[in-house]
């Protein structure tokens, strides 16, 4: 080659470089992006739903869970799902035909306040583990990591009081006690095992005596009601400002936000994809709290205890807030004083949505006499509600509450097959459970043995003899 053509070609060369667009420099906004900690769950689910058989039951009083009542009618149920409920139904080929002439079919019973697992029978200090005690606000702690699957008060809430689902919460020494966790009544060696699919997380608050005395009782804040919404109002500032570092970083990129565990709780509330449940018993109080949520951005799901929630259950109504309440648990220290038995059933007059709770270890075992109890003290001031509309307490609106209610909380075709056959009308005190469904499979029949597992660490209660 001459030299003359080589230098032809280097300048063609360098002349299509000069013409060629420059690379457009890479802007922050191009970089791959990890996406918010609070949308997602580093501890998923492992449920696996228990086997069971195509089941039809027939000639039973069904309580639908959602304030529908069929006499004579039949619920068939199969691969874990309500298939077809009304008044006669063709037992398919293979299915398990039970006769509940006489008998009671509902929902399983919702719990929307326990500590089951993180407070287990019996109760010794080896085992407590429902309260982080050493801070006024603890987001960053989570109720799964305390709950213990062999607890007896499981196994006790399935055989005694129909509980399919509820909600395992941190105690209430703390102004914010961390998140909670939703689970299925189902045996299991892990507490993942257990988990609710795909529920929501909740999280726990706590106003008024509980954690002024705890800390003002240490010498420090809070030590009054005005240090408690004082501590919490300063702890959701930083909360909105966390999240405001993560919206910007989801926007425009750049470098990723220092992770705070405790924010990435009050920021996925915020962000509406965790539920607040907020332990509150004075109505003067729970004003101040949905004063707070408007101020900071989020929504509290649940006032729990709430035993003056009857003098606000218009506001409640307004700002689409559920009470979570005893029947008549009461008067046992100043701000549970001024609570009445007629409190759920003036919820339910009101329109706003209401539902019962336990809160302890016996309690969860007899949530159908609570709302008996609920129920008989509404009609004796003049307000009657029907039966079938007060098991909407005990189903419907609690899956309301732990966002869970296109899945489960009524016996409607899709949802899971949790259901109970009670072998009486479920509001007298001498019926019992005979037989406990979860995802259509048969968890407990008080007509066999086989069908009555315990846990290990079950000590036995009065009247029970050895079973083989």
């Amino acid at each position: 080659m001459s030299n003359k053509l080589a230098v032809s070609l280097i300048a063609l060369a360098l002349a299509a470089c000069a013409s060629a667009p420059a690379a457009k420099p890479k802007k922050a906004s191009d970089e791959p992006r990890v996406p918010a900690p609070w949308t997602t769950d580093p501890y998923p689910s492992t449920y696996r739903a228990y086997p069971g058989t195509p089941t039809l039951v027939t000639n039973v009083t069904i309580y639908d869970g959602e304030g529908g009542r069929i006499d004579g009618g039949s619920v068939l149920f199969a691969d874990g799902k309500i298939v077809q409920v009304d008044q006669s139904i063709a037992a398919p080929a293979g299915a398990t035909v039970i006769d509940g002439t006489g008998k009671y079919l509902t929902p399983g019973i919702i719990d929307v306040h326990s500590h089951l697992g993180d407070y287990p029978s019996p109760a010794v200090a080896a085992l407590s583990d429902g309260n982080e005690a050493t801070s006024p606000t603890t987001p960053e702690v989570w109720a799964e990591h305390s709950v213990w699957p062999q607890d007896p008060g499981f196994s006790r809430a399935l055989a005694n009081g129909g509980v399919t689902t509820l909600q395992i919460l941190p105690g209430s020494a703390n102004l914010m006690g961390g998140r909670s966790v939703t689970v299925k009544n189902v045996y299991a060696r892990t507490a993942q095992a257990m988990k609710f699919p795909g529920a929501p997380y909740g999280f726990k608050m706590a106003c008024g005596e509980n954690p002024k005395r705890v800390y003002g009782s240490k010498g420090r804040m809070p030590a009054t009601r005005m240090g408690n919404v004082a501590v919490d109002r300063m702890t959701w500032q930083k909360a909105v400002e966390y999240k405001r570092k993560w919206d910007k970083y989801e926007k425009d990129g750049g470098d990723i936000p220092g992770r705070d565990l405790a924010m990435d709780t009050l920021a996925g509330v915020i962000d509406g994809k965790i539920l607040v449940h907020n332990h509150c018993y004075r109505a003067d109080e729970m004003g101040n709290v949905i004063d707070m949520a408007k101020e900071f951005g989020y929504h509290v799901t649940a006032f729990h205890h709430a035993v003056e929630a009857y003098k606000i259950a218009d506001m409640l109504k307004a700002n689409n807030i559920c009470a979570a309440v005893w029947a008549d648990w009461y008067g046992f220290k100043m701000e549970s004083y001024d609570g009445i038995r007629e409190n759920l059933a003036i919820l339910q007059k009101a329109g706003a949505c209401a539902m019962i709770h336990s809160d302890d270890q016996n309690g969860i075992q007899r949530l159908n006499q609570e709302v008996a109890k609920a129920l008989a003290a509404g009609r004796r001031a003049g307000v009657a509600i029907p039966d079938e509309q007060a098991w909407t307490w005990l189903a419907i609106n609690p899956a309301r509450a732990l966002g869970i209610a296109d899945r489960t909380g009524s016996l409607k075709p899709g949802k899971m097959a949790d259901a109970v056959l009670w072998n009486g009308n479920p509001f007298s005190t001498y019926t019992r459970p005979e037989k406990v469904w979860i995802d259509g499979a048969l968890l407990y029949d008080i007509n066999d043995p086989k069908r009555r597992p315990v846990s290990d660490f079950e000590l036995g209660q009065p009247g029970e003899g050895d079973v083989k």
